[in-house]
């Protein structure tokens, strides 16, 4: 890849910049330290190149940095959570 993800805060989401093209993970900010990451886009273009997974294993790991939970609304990242174990401490109680 020959971009890194961002996360862009004010729009609410994390960006991956591609051949001119924008895959993007959005998410809302919920009460008491939780993200909810609602809806997973890759246009046409990039998908096949891994791309939705790369900006869910940073969303993800930028949750872990700034001590927040997940909750996956995103039917992506439910699955990646559920393949990938090593996130599973970042997913939010039921409430």
């Amino acid at each position: 890849m020959e971009n890194e993800p961002i996360k862009n805060a004010l729009m609410h989401r994390f960006e991956l910049h591609l051949d001119g093209k924008t895959a993007i993970l959005e998410y809302v900010e919920q009460a008491g330290g939780v993200l909810a990451f609602t809806h997973t886009f890759v246009p046409p273009e990039l998908r096949g190149r891994n791309v939705a997974a790369i900006l869910t294993r940073f969303a993800l790991e930028d949750a872990r940095r700034q001590g927040k939970k997940v909750v996956p609304q995103c039917s992506y990242v439910a699955t990646y959570m559920e393949r990938n174990k090593e996130y599973a401490d970042l997913r939010a109680g039921l409430l």
